[in-house]
């Protein structure tokens, strides 16, 4: 039997940055699997995007063990370079060139051989739909078409691991959601995605695991569904075909709920876990209450964010 072993694509132990006397990240630890989206949230200032500089060799860090794509970074940064691609949170697009010049120009810039450079860009064209812009000024296209070309530059040289620092703000609703399609292309390709974001639906939507950085600090990590059961406000509602069993199902729980009566429901605090969901229905059935309808209620990212940080997400910091 052949025994295939995973190895992480990001993994940070103990990483820190300092300014002077400020401390930007004391002691991050990561570990990021191949063909995964993670996604780090934090508030303005928590040092996301200095994690992102760091883990693409952009700036040293102060201490600790870091591996990009299998390479150590303080001692094969090259290796790592070759391995990434980094989308900033301002474009790298030349306006005075079309987008098939910026393409070519990257090509250039990776020393991709004469024979490949054309294929590579017209593939490129073509799958973030530029096609028909192809030779238009890249000053003329949208905010959505200049992001897409941002990210096909980034895509020239074939990155296994791509950094995607807050890709989609200043995007329309429209645009940010063809964005996220084009990520789910990638890592169904096999690409592991680092995204960093302040729309914490884009998270929600798309990571695979999400870290909260705050202070410098990671306050927490997990799959969306893993954080939003650790908030407080969580609840199950029962509804039930008549009065007479919702008056069964309330003697059965014995207050542990708030009731409408108008609607036969109770709403019964929990945090949506399969255990306890299945708790709950057990103790029901034992007595002989029929529940005609169920319904899940978790808090949401927003509500995670403001647990964790003690800030809300609003559009001003987004």
């Amino acid at each position: 039997m052949t025994i295939t072993k995973t190895y992480a694509a990001i993994s940070a132990r103990g990483l820190r940055k300092s300014y002077g006397d400020q401390v930007v990240l004391d002691g991050i630890d990561l570990s990021i699997q191949e063909g995964t989206i993670f996604s780090l949230l934090g508030p303005n200032g928590a040092g996301k995007t200095t994690v992102v500089k760091i883990l693409s060799t952009l700036i040293t860090a102060d201490a600790g063990e870091l591996s990009v794509a299998g390479y150590d970074l303080a001692t094969d940064p090259d290796a790592v370079r070759a391995a990434i691609g980094v989308t900033g949170q301002f474009s790298a697009v030349d306006p005075f060139l079309n987008g098939e010049e910026n393409l070519l120009l990257m090509a250039d810039l990776w020393h991709l051989d004469r024979r490949k450079r054309k294929p590579r860009v017209a593939g490129l064209l073509e799958q973030f739909d530029l096609g028909e812009a192809a030779r238009k000024p890249a000053i003329t296209y949208s905010g959505g078409m200049r992001r897409r070309l941002d990210l096909a530059m980034t895509l020239v040289g074939s990155p296994r691991i791509i950094f995607l620092d807050e890709p989609t703000t200043g995007l329309d609703p429209r645009s940010r959601r063809t964005m996220w399609q084009i990520i789910r292309d990638l890592v169904a390709d096999g690409v592991t995605v680092f995204l960093t974001t302040q729309y914490l639906e884009e998270a929600d939507e798309l990571a695979d695991r999400i870290a909260v950085l705050d202070h410098g600090r990671l306050v927490a990590e997990g799959t969306a569904e893993e954080l939003k059961r650790r908030v407080p406000g969580g609840h199950v509602l029962l509804r039930f075909g008549n009065l007479a069993m919702l008056e069964k199902g309330a003697r059965v729980l014995e207050g542990e709920f708030s009731r409408n009566e108008d609607e036969l429901t109770l709403q019964v605090p929990g945090n949506g876990s399969p255990h306890s969901l299945r708790v709950l229905l057990d103790r029901l059935e034992r007595s002989a209450v029929t529940v005609e309808d169920l319904s899940l209620h978790t808090p949401d990212l927003d509500d995670v964010f403001l647990s964790l940080t003690g800030q809300p997400r609003t559009e001003e910091s987004a």
